[in-house]
């Protein structure tokens, strides 16, 4: 079976990734004051805000009226993401579950991160509303006998956030907290600052392909979907692949582009680097894999239900994949995008949408041409009939006309 042949269930969002929105905040705050306000929050706060994160926190102590402020709601929707902090009397606060309504309505609907915290409470706790939270619970629902709908909402956010990818104090920091406000700190800078990848210089004709590759892509729904890129050599595969990564790896918990997959892997030990690569990008773990069918079994473990990009370049190899990632592996949302020469190779790994890289149209490589021939968006006119020789030559083909362009520089028209 193909790794990427998975059925998965697809539930429809109303809009995209994260990137189409302007943020006010990187970070929203939400905990309960009584609990954490003077202590964890207030170091993670200051922590966040050291780095250069713009951070909301709510300062206001006490609260009035039964529903959250508007000045909250706004915070939260512009914010790119939202920090939640579970402490033993999270659930106890109707503002603070008011608030994790909100903060889920806008990861679901605005694609923006969510980070769980769980500060000494069990994730189990939290996600079934068990132990203290159902004593907490029990008491919603005799005050709210008129609103039980409120109650089911609070209920549904708080399994739908407990299951997310977060950060368990008890478990993953042994309970030193000031380490593990130094983990928090370093995932949210890789989401505000992700380190992106250089596309093209002149990235000419990129941006309706990117439009296109982003409809099929479909990240408005939560099933896993896998796209295939495919085209001759030169004709932009890779480019376009960095420059879709750009625009959309803001909306995942981690992510990877694995480049030259075919080279790599035909150095000594070149799948085992790939391997490593993969964790140290999506996870941020320094990792030593010396073995490839452990690292294989490693990858699974780590990736396995988060909701991850991960693009494999140049492919040419059906068999490799299955140990470096496999469709089933991920969670709800995640993206894999292949690019390859070989399109009967995304037949055989059954992707779910084909894209054929088309070449450059007529005044798309002329552009393209111009730029590295002459430093500007048309050809000189004195080089118009040659310029027009060169492109013809190169038949839409950008990585000719680069390197004709850059060839010709300078050049005198005898030359």
């Amino acid at each position: 079976m193909s790794p990427f042949s998975v059925q998965s269930n697809s539930t429809t969002r109303s809009t995209s990734s994260s990137s189409p929105f302007d943020w006010d905040y990187d970070v929203f705050l939400s905990f309960r004051g009584k609990d954490t306000r003077k202590n964890f929050t207030d170091h993670l706060y200051n922590a966040l805000v050291g780095v250069g994160t713009r951070t909301f926190r709510d300062d206001e102590e006490l609260r009035r009226g039964e529903n959250i402020s508007t000045k909250l709601l706004n915070a939260i929707r512009r914010s790119r993401i939202s920090i939640v902090v579970f402490s033993e009397g999270y659930a106890s606060s109707r503002w603070c579950l008011d608030e994790l309504v909100e903060i889920m309505r806008c990861r679901n609907i605005r694609g923006q991160t969510l980070f769980p915290i769980f500060y000494h409470v069990d994730p189990k706790d939290v996600r079934h509303q068990i132990g203290t939270f159902a004593e907490t619970f029990t008491r919603h629902e005799k005050r709210f006998q008129t609103d039980m709908e409120r109650v089911r909402r609070w209920r549904a956010a708080l399994s739908e956030a407990a299951s997310c990818s977060g950060w368990d104090l008890n478990n993953d920091a042994n309970g030193y907290e000031s380490r593990f406000i130094e983990v928090i700190v370093e995932k949210v800078l890789c989401k505000v600052n992700p380190a992106l990848l250089n596309v093209a210089k002149h990235p000419i004709g990129m941006e309706p392909r990117v439009k296109d590759i982003k409809r099929l892509l479909n990240l408005g729904t939560r099933d896993v979907r896998v796209v295939g890129i495919y085209g001759m050599g030169g004709i932009g595969k890779s480019s376009l692949a960095k420059a879709v990564y750009n625009e959309i790896c803001d909306a995942f918990e981690g992510n990877n582009f694995l480049s030259n997959l075919k080279e790599s892997s035909e150095k000594p030990d070149g799948l085992i680097q790939l391997q490593n690569q993969l964790l140290s990008d999506i996870l941020k773990m320094n990792s030593k894999i010396v073995n490839v069918d452990r690292g294989t079994n490693i990858i699974q473990h780590r990736i396995h239900g988060k909701k991850f990009l991960v693009i494999l370049d140049d492919v040419d190899d059906f068999g490799n994949l299955h140990m470096l990632v496999e469709k089933d592996w991920l969670g709800p949302g995640s993206r894999i995008i292949i690019t390859t020469r070989n399109e009967h190779l995304l037949t055989q790994l059954r992707v779910d949408e084909k894209y054929k890289v088309q070449g450059l149209n007529h005044m798309e490589s002329l552009q393209l041409f111009s730029w590295h021939a002459f430093n500007v968006y048309n050809p000189r006119r004195d080089y118009s009939k040659l310029s027009f020789e060169a492109v013809n030559y190169a038949g839409g083909l950008p990585l000719a006309l680069v390197v004709l362009g850059s060839f010709l520089k300078e050049r005198t028209i005898a030359e």
